[in-house]
Formats: C-alpha cells, structure tokens, sequence
C-alpha cells in the first residue's frame, strides 16, 4: 500500500514509517522543512514537501496514495489556531478520500473518565481546554458515512522509548534535575496510561490495513501507572529523593496534567485487531537507563 503520513518526522512518526516500510509499505511523508524531508527520507519514505496549512498539498497527498495517516498536529499555532489547522487538514482528507473506502487514520488522546478506567466505547464529548480537537476527531469519526474507512487512534499521555526528548518524561527528568527531588503531586497514585512508541508504530499500522470504519483504537500499554511510582524510578537513577511537591512548582504543560487520574484500557482495540503490546513498560524503560544518558 503507498500510505500518505503527515508527522512522520515527529516522535511517533519516526518509529511509524520504518513500521510501514518493514511491512512492505510505501510512504509519502509531508515534509515542512528541508531538515524534516531529510530525516524522513533516512527513514525510507519520500518527502511531500509542504505545511499541514496548505490543504492543497494536504489533499492532493491523500488522492496520490492509498490510505493516509495523520499524526501532524501544528502546536506551535496555538490551541485555537491549532485546532483550526487540524480541522481544515481532515477536512481536506475527507474531501479527497469519500466514496472511496481508502483508510483514514487519525491521531487523539485517550479520554479521562473520572472515578473510572476509559475504554473504547467512550462517546467523544466536546469539553475543557481540547474541546477544539475533540470536535475534529468526531469529524473525522463521522467520515465512516462518507465512504471512507476512518478509525481515530487515540494515544496516551506517555509515549515513550528510547530517544524521546520532548514528552512528559523528559520533561520530569529535567525538573528533578533541576531542583534535586523527583516530584508529584498530591499522593501521587493517580494514574498515567502509557505505552512503547513501537508499540503505538505497530498499532497505526493495524488500523491502517483492518480497522472497521468508524472504529476506535486506544494505544494503550500500561493502563494505569501511578505518577509517584514514576517519580521514584526517576529519584532512583538521580540518587534524590522523591516527594509530594506543590502544582504550582510545576510549569505548563506538565503541570496541567501531573495531578490526573487517566487510566485507560486497550482490551477492546487488542481483541479486535490482535495488538499485543511487546516492549518493556514505562517503569522499565525508566529503569534501563537511557533516558539519564
């Protein structure tokens, strides 16, 4: 299949292309910059060069190629105008690809469910600070009627493995570096979803060639880590302690998250297309050591 990928010199689009093109697949990546079309070429897919802005290149991506799998998201827009651009990007999508049954993955976050563990078969609700994107992801799910094979892959707040640079991780590392203590907030037990970036490649890669129409997947590995337990592997490999600290010791985006109980299930998305996480957790990823090197 020759496969349309927006985001494929990103963090997931990086492990997701060589994914594809081990699987026998041929990838188109949108390209924004001369840096981003050489790292996706070194990666073994062709540039498109152009923005995830210009929904003539965006479709024009989609109609030259098989199937499309959108992971690009403009955050360096702002939230509002983010929102648009990812709103016009899908449109565009549609646009192209109805009536013709190709597959159109789409990328979202799992949901938050208070006082329970969020599946699957959560209805996508328009609220709080990503109402924008929740309301594009229920557009791109209603596509299924337009004759489009559209499923919504939804990862969880920590995507992580080797060479993750810019994710919440990191970012803790970072912080505890700083300050020398390994911080949470609260007492801590409130859960984090996570899941090995391969894994996540691998899943992008099933819906891409069977998920129904109108399905969702959830990229889930670990369905629920504790975010002291977090802390203390990374008070661990600092030699610091680890501790309750204040939110507001805490800067955005970390801070509006650190404090959340998420977990989230994968149950339904591994029955229905056999995805089996295989690579370590996020605990022992912490614990091997290479996110401290």
């Amino acid at each position: 299949m020759r496969v349309f990928v927006t985001g494929g010199s990103g963090w997931i689009g990086s492990a997701l292309i060589p994914e594809l093109v081990a699987a026998g697949h041929h990838v188109l990546a949108l390209a924004r910059s001369d840096a981003s079309a050489e790292a996706v070429t070194e990666l073994g897919a062709h540039a498109l060069r152009g923005d995830l802005t210009d929904t003539t290149i965006v479709s024009s991506g989609a109609a030259d190629t098989d199937g499309v799998i959108h992971l690009a998201y403009r955050h360096d827009l702002g939230q509002a105008a983010g929102a648009e651009a990812d709103a016009a990007a899908i449109n565009a999508f549609i646009d192209t690809l109805a009536g013709t049954d190709k597959p159109l993955v789409v990328t979202g976050a799992t949901l938050r469910r208070r006082g329970r563990v969020a599946t699957e078969r959560d209805e996508l609700v328009p609220e709080g600070p990503i109402a924008a994107r929740i309301v594009n992801l229920r557009t791109a799910h209603a596509a299924a009627q337009r004759g489009i094979r559209t499923s919504l892959v939804m990862i969880p707040r920590s995507v992580h493995g080797e060479g993750e640079r810019h994710g919440f991780i990191p970012q803790l590392i970072d912080r505890a570096r700083d300050k020398r203590v390994s911080g949470y907030t609260g007492d801590g037990a409130n859960r984090w979803p996570a899941v090995h970036v391969k894994d996540a490649a691998t899943l992008y890669r099933l819906a891409l060639e069977r998920a129904p129409a109108g399905s969702i997947q959830y990229a889930v590995g670990d369905q629920g880590v504790a975010v002291r337990e977090i802390a203390a592997a990374i008070g661990r490999h600092l030699d610091i302690p680890a501790r309750s600290l204040p939110p507001t010791d805490f800067v955005p985006p970390l801070s509006m998250v650190l404090g959340a109980d998420m977990p989230a299930s994968s149950t339904i998305t591994q029955q229905s297309l056999g995805w089996t996480p295989t690579h370590p957790g996020l605990i022992d990823d912490i614990e091997s050591g290479h996110y401290f090197t």
